[in-house]
């Protein structure tokens, strides 16, 4: 093993170890679970699971080696960075319906759709054709739009409505949920890179593997799921209407969404250009470069909850995690030549910063937007995330050298700084509001605003 090889692989390990030790703590001062081992919501629990989690995997699979794929097919930076902004921009795109969508065709319906399209995604990367690499750029879109709405939906209506099991248990799911993600991330990152790097079947690998899992969660899911519809149904204008009234009707709302969108766009662009930076030489393990990221989401995440039943209110713990990502892009500003091991390290501190976030905003998500008219403010939340997001990517697309890089480094720096004014001026507004603080009783329940949002694909590695 060579020592570039097992730097990786010392750090993985020490990464690894740390995750433990932290869940190990996390979990011994979690409450036991109260379902009382009800074996029909075992049995129910488990038939979501499975399901969910083969689509899970195979979407992690994906991300490693995407970039190096496009790299490995003869496309420059520029025409990456166009494929890249597709699948963005469908993400987008579809966003805003398939909410409506899993409401009036059926929330099982939704989830074998996208076994299927997702499927026809992985086969179009046997293609060199430009064009059709397009096509499964969009068809990625689409599919992740499901997978992250279709699911959730058709398991809170058949907990709730069909099994009337008690609504605090759906915490539990979801808890189990974010840990086994984590977990799938890092072992699809370490399996992804034994099918390039160690048996060197190439780039292509992860995404064939992905297949047969694809089909497998969709079969589960035809096999054991009943259908369920939205009993409301809602229209999407109407949503986005109101979510808009909303949004400019409150200053809570304002700083919420530019604190989402500034950051989570450097995280759309940290998806696209980890890979040129890292990949030096061009053997780089990028599926244990991968898991290493995923690690240190999972140490965030686990220094979340930690740092939450010590009492710190969760808007500190976002404007920390942003200093914490503008420490990195600040660093990747001044090591973008020839300093390989620093970028490594400030694109660690980078996914630590993630494993903060996520669940800390989630949890002021949870406190700020109304619960009627989240996923009309939501879809608004995004626009200007995807659009800086596709535009810094154009700004690629016209300028991609090291120099290039360095600028793009410097505009996220802006953006983060400019994410941190507004969590400031956020914590300013509501420090005196004990509403916004985490309450004891939600950390022992589990609840979603502690574990906020589920780290995807997306976030990390590829739409």
């Amino acid at each position: 093993m060579s020592m570039y090889l097992a730097s990786y692989v010392a750090s993985f390990a020490a990464l690894l170890a740390l995750c433990g030790v932290l869940h190990f703590f996390v979990s011994r001062r979690r409450p036991k679970e109260t379902t009382g081992h009800n074996p029909n919501f075992v049995q129910f629990q488990r038939k979501y699971f499975v399901a969910y989690f083969l689509a899970l995997t195979a979407d992690w699979l994906q991300g490693p080696y995407l970039y190096k794929l496009y790299r490995h097919y003869g496309f420059q930076e520029p025409q990456i960075a166009v494929l890249y902004v597709c699948g963005f921009a469908s993400s987008v795109i579809l966003g805003t319906a398939t909410s409506a969508l899993a409401d009036h065709c059926g929330r099982k319906k939704l989830c074998i759709t996208f076994s299927i399209i997702y499927s026809i995604s992985c086969i179009t990367k046997l293609s060199y054709s430009y064009y059709i690499l397009i096509l499964g750029r969009i068809l990625g879109g689409i599919s992740t739009s499901l997978l992250f709405t279709a699911y959730e939906a058709w398991y809170l209506h058949e907990h709730v409505e069909s099994h009337d099991f008690p609504k605090e248990w759906v915490a539990l799911t979801f808890s189990k949920a974010t840990f086994w993600n984590g977990v799938l991330a890092i072992g699809a990152g370490l399996a992804s890179n034994v099918l390039v790097g160690v048996l060197r079947l190439g780039p292509v690998a992860p995404f064939m593997l992905a297949i047969p899992l694809l089909l497998a969660s969709g079969a589960v899911v035809a096999s054991s799921w009943s259908e369920n519809n939205g009993a409301k149904k809602v229209k999407i204008s109407k949503s986005c209407t109101e979510g808009l009234r909303h949004i400019v009707n409150s200053r809570r709302m304002l700083l919420i969404g530019a604190m989402q969108s500034l950051f989570e766009s450097v995280m759309y662009i940290f998806i696209f250009i980890w890979t040129p930076v890292l990949d030096m030489p061009p053997t780089a393990p990028l599926g244990l470069i991968f898991s290493c990221f995923m690690a240190c989401i999972m140490i965030g995440s686990n220094l979340y909850e930690l740092l939450s039943k010590r009492g710190i209110p969760a808007y500190n713990i976002v404007n920390g995690s942003i200093l914490l990502a503008l420490l990195s892009t600040l660093t990747c500003i001044l090591s973008y030549r020839h300093q390989h091991a620093v970028s490594y390290v400030a694109f660690l501190l980078l996914e630590l910063a993630c494993g903060l976030y996520f669940p800390s905003m989630g949890f002021l998500r949870g406190k700020v937007l109304p619960e009627t008219h989240r996923a009309g403010i939501m879809n608004w939340f995004r626009v200007p995330l995807n659009l800086i997001a596709c535009a810094l990517l154009m700004l690629l697309h016209g300028n991609y050298s090291q120099a290039g890089t360095r600028h793009i480094f410097i505009i996220c720096s802006l953006l983060l700084a400019a994410a941190l004014f507004c969590g400031v001026r956020f914590a300013r507004l509501v420090k005196n509001d004990e509403n916004m603080k985490v309450a004891t009783t939600e950390l022992e329940n589990g609840s979603d605003n502690m574990n906020g949002d589920i780290v995807t694909n997306q976030d990390t590695g590829s739409v």
